[in-house]
């Protein structure tokens, strides 16, 4: 690659084997005058693999937009600077979106070196049908608003891609297997390395596997199926009927649809209830007793 006047490049790294880095992602960092970075200590490592040696400037979420109008000076002086994060591609919940931002408006020249992404290799390694898909990023840390957040994400007709740390997993799991209990989900962690390993179940399976194994390492990727047929006319039929902007806004109607399927199904009263008051956050009892109505009804 020759050297070419004021410009950046956004370079995609590997997410785990080093041996994933691109021919043109080497020679981009060979060019550069300086390396943007989200951990200058991992993009050290990186560019010590490539036998190279760069001024690294960091860039994480907390002083980047701060120093990009200075870096977008650069650039108009005539400096070619490189942008990579830690892993993976720079703009995919990541801050290098704001650099990329600045510098087009500047009118200086942005050129996207590709490279792996951990969320989409997540999504074929599992097998979960991946002709739609919805990538979330992650989750809020407080079940609540988790909980809020996956029901406004029902109806979306396609998987769910959400990235995770290790010490949160199984929180956001729990939630999962609250709101989409039916559907089947995967955990995927330490993608290209030694250690890959993907665990694919039934959103409450995959819950307990992972509370009996106990926290794990590794940046991590969650995957939920799509909904089925059945559970998206579930949705359409609330929308229809209460004219809500989201299936979230009126739970009632849906935990009865649900109730009367299950019913109609041959489930029991007791796992009803106890299925039921997990997905829509309510006490069993009251779930209970909603059972025991719907039965009476249709008697």
């Amino acid at each position: 690659m020759e050297p070419q006047e004021g410009r950046l490049f956004v370079v995609g790294t590997p997410i785990g084997n080093l041996d994933d880095l691109s021919p043109r992602a080497a020679a981009a960092f060979e060019v550069a005058d300086a390396v943007c970075c989200e951990d200058t200590r991992v993009t050290s490592k990186l560019l010590a693999h490539l036998g190279l040696s760069r001024s690294l400037v960091r860039c994480d979420e907390n002083v980047i937009a701060a120093r990009a109008p200075q870096l977008v000076d650069r650039m108009l002086a005539g400096e070619v600077l490189a942008y990579a994060s830690d892993a993976g591609m720079p703009g995919v919940s990541d801050p290098g979106q704001v650099l990329v931002d600045a510098a087009r408006s500047a009118g200086v020249p942005v050129e996207v070196i590709p490279g792996p992404t951990a969320c989409i290799t997540a999504l074929v390694a599992t097998g979960i049908s991946c002709e739609h898909f919805f990538f979330e990023g992650f989750l809020p840390r407080k079940h609540g608003e988790r909980v809020r957040r996956l029901r406004r994400l029902a109806a979306i007709p396609g998987a769910l891609l959400f990235y995770e740390s290790p010490h949160r997993a199984e929180d956001s799991l729990a939630a999962i297997a609250e709101v989409f209990p039916e559907r089947d989900a995967a955990l995927c962690r330490e993608l290209t390395k030694l250690h890959e390993e993907v665990l694919r179940a039934s959103s409450p399976e995959l819950l307990q596997i992972v509370r009996e194994r106990g926290e794990m390492r590794g940046e991590m990727v969650l995957v939920v199926a799509p909904p089925s047929e059945a559970e998206l006319e579930r949705h359409e039929a609330a929308l229809a009927a209460g004219g809500a902007a989201n299936a979230d806004v009126n739970p009632d109607d849906l935990l009865a649809a649900d109730i009367a399927e299950a019913l109609a199904a041959g489930e029991s009263a007791n796992a009803i209830a106890k299925r039921l008051s997990q997905k829509y956050s309510r006490k069993k009892r009251d779930v209970y007793a909603l059972v025991l109505e719907a039965q009476g009804a249709s008697a």
